[in-house]
């Protein structure tokens, strides 16, 4: 490796630590308890004359002021002082935390919690091993990488640097936690489904594929879960979940990244009102769990997951906002008119569908900050959901909104194999015409549903935008 001058000098010291017969990446440690445990059981370990063992990453600067120094140690529960004395560790050893040792180095230590003349809880060193020299300086500015780029490529150095950054992983893993905890409690199965698939499906989204070679066959990452899923309710499970990743061949924004984690669940005897309560009662619990709270604050707005969800049908919501009554409008050609005729601006698409979509995106969504759901999705833009009774046009589809952000997706979902295979094929007819987000044809998923799928509701739930809104970051 080509080392600049910074890594050379650690290195050196490295060298200076083997030629003294150490081991400076030994294979365990002796710890004895984590800081976070030492820091709770301060007062009764600091009576003990046996002492104890922690580890940890060195933080901050060193100081050493003649025969006495100081540092931090951290081991991701906590932090701690170091109180070094010459007389008590040694000449030797003293010597050597001055000269080969760093920031950032992990060590060992042992020796006795004391408090310092200041009140300082410390721990007092009578021995340190070193258990892995890094080689590696922290970055200029101590209190933060101040390049973003560079903390993206090197999310663990910005970790090692902004601990409080550590928490949005923690609370991303509690609200995950939680959720398991909550469908786990209804009776839903958790299930893993193929990543790997012959046949994408489940949204509209492009994928991405690979080539499998010794079957010789095209094979694609999976852009959702549903349709394997829904096979595991003909299958007679009475409900179904999975927690994993969804790969979709699109761009990156604040809100989207091409790889994302999701939450998919399908509950037999149910429909998308059930789904709904389901939401609402997971986000509260989610909440509350994370934040102690089913008020949550997210970028300067307090979002209340404490109450019942409005309910608006889409075509409600897009006539509200841009006076066209797309139920009366449900040709590309006359949608077109009626958007020329309100004198709204909006991007020209070439599909119905893809319209009122952009129509919804850009005059709706924006301003549904406390959670909504956007409900009865019209044929066209749901594929997978159940027509609503007596409005042939619309499904019984909703979507959950929250600080202008969807989180969610979910049906009555649709169980009947002609009416599908029918959709299916609109589909193509929309892929051949370009649309290259459309879903393809499944025959082995309609053959599945001529065994019978019970009326079932489906769910879909992004794990990283809700997140997002729980730890109060403004990008996924």
């Amino acid at each position: 490796m080509e080392l600049n001058d910074l890594q050379a000098q650690r290195q050196a010291k490295l060298e200076r630590l083997r030629s003294a017969g150490l081991n400076p990446y030994p294979t365990s440690s002796a710890r004895t308890h984590t800081i976070a445990a030492a820091l709770e059981q301060f007062d009764t370990l600091a009576e003990s004359e046996a002492g104890l063992t922690l580890a940890g990453r060195i933080i901050g600067a060193r100081r050493v002021m003649g025969k006495i120094a100081f540092a931090h140690i951290e081991d991701g529960s906590g932090s701690i002082q170091l109180w070094i004395s010459r007389a008590e560790l040694g000449d030797e050893q003293f010597a050597r935390f001055r000269d080969d040792l760093d920031t950032f180095d992990i060590i060992e230590v042992e020796g006795q919690l004391r408090l310092t003349q200041k009140g300082e809880r410390s721990i007092f060193v009578r021995a340190i091993t070193v258990l892995a020299k890094a080689i590696n300086p922290p970055p200029e500015k101590w209190a933060g990488l101040s390049d973003v780029e560079e903390r993206h490529r090197q999310r663990y150095l910005d970790l090692i640097v902004n601990p409080e950054r550590r928490e949005v992983f923690r609370a991303r893993s509690l609200a995950v936690s939680t959720m398991r905890r909550v469908l786990d409690a209804r009776g839903f199965l958790e299930v893993e489904t193929p990543v790997l698939q012959p046949i994408y499906g489940g949204a509209a989204a492009r994928p991405f594929s690979t080539f499998h070679n010794q079957l010789g066959q095209s094979l694609y990452l999976r852009i959702a879960t549903e349709l394997y899923l829904k096979r595991l309710i003909v299958a007679g499970f009475p409900g179904v979940y999975e927690i994993g990743k969804d790969f979709r061949n699109e761009g990156v924004d604040r809100s989207h990244n091409p790889e994302f984690t999701m939450m998919e669940c399908y509950q037999a005897f149910a429909d998308y009102r059930d789904m709904m309560r389901l939401v609402e009662d997971l986000l509260r619990e989610m909440a509350v769990a994370v934040t102690g709270a089913a008020v949550v604050p997210f970028q300067g707005q307090q979002i209340d997951f404490g109450r019942d969800w409005a309910r608006i049908p889409m075509a409600e919501a897009i006539a509200e906002r841009t006076g066209i009554d797309i139920a009366s409008v449900s040709e590309i050609d006359a949608l077109h008119r009626a958007i020329a005729d309100a004198g709204i601006k909006v991007e020209r698409k070439s599909t119905w569908g893809k319209q009122v979509d952009e129509l919804f995106s850009e005059f709706v969504q924006p301003l549904l900050v406390q959670p909504t759901f956007i409900i009865d999705y019209p044929v066209e833009l749901s594929p997978l959901a159940k027509r609503k009774p007596g409005q042939d046009a619309f499904t019984e589809r909703f979507e959950a909104f929250v600080a202008g952000m969807e989180l969610g997706n979910a049906f009555s979902e649709l169980n009947d194999p002609f009416d599908q295979e029918q959709r299916f094929l609109d589909q193509l007819k929309a892929f051949d015409a370009g649309d290259d987000e459309a879903h393809q044809m499944d025959a082995d998923y309609i053959n599945a549903l001529m065994y019978g799928l019970p009326p079932t509701g489906g769910l879909g739930l992004g794990i990283d935008r809700i997140a997002m809104l729980l730890t109060d970051q403004p990008t996924i």
